[in-house]
């Protein structure tokens, strides 16, 4: 053990800890990572301004900036029914009107949307971005930022 101590405590030792954690820090505070199927919307605290990150990979970005993640893959999405009747579309979110889905929803983590809920015995919980999804597919004003692939319906 004492010899692990005395290593560690070597000046080389010493300055390759300091790096690694300013490492860290830079990557905390300054990166973003988007998979190549998402999309970021990042918003600059301070100055409100708000720009959307095309493209996965990593995005760099001051630390008092947050990016929500958007996951632009097609998402089945339905209303469940005991009944015989069952409709379920395919939607994805349009990246291009993503300021129309701004004024609508407002800026937050759509993931974290309804993370908790309360109603025992509804066996289908859809939460985050595929509750946002089917209530604008099933909503009686329909908007651009929800693109309708198919439709299914069964009576």
């Amino acid at each position: 053990m004492k010899e692990i101590k005395l290593f560690l405590r070597k000046p080389w030792i010493k300055k390759l800890r300091l790096v690694l954690r300013v490492i860290f820090l830079i990557w905390l505070a300054f990166l973003n990572y988007t998979e190549p199927t998402q999309v970021g919307v990042a918003r600059n605290w301070f100055t409100g301004d708000m720009w959307l990150q095309k493209g996965g990979g990593w995005h760099f970005t001051v630390p008092w900036t947050w990016v929500a993640r958007i996951d632009t893959r097609p998402v089945r999405v339905s209303v469940p029914s005991a009944g015989h009747g069952y409709s379920a579309k395919l939607v994805q979110f349009d990246p291009d009107n993503w300021k129309e889905f701004i004024q609508v929803e407002g800026w937050r983590y759509w993931w974290w949307s309804n993370r908790f809920s309360f109603n025992f015995g509804y066996k289908e919980e859809h939460r985050g971005m595929k509750d946002i999804l089917r209530g604008h597919a099933y909503g009686a004003k329909q908007y651009y930022f929800v693109k309708l692939v198919s439709e299914y319906e069964h009576k």
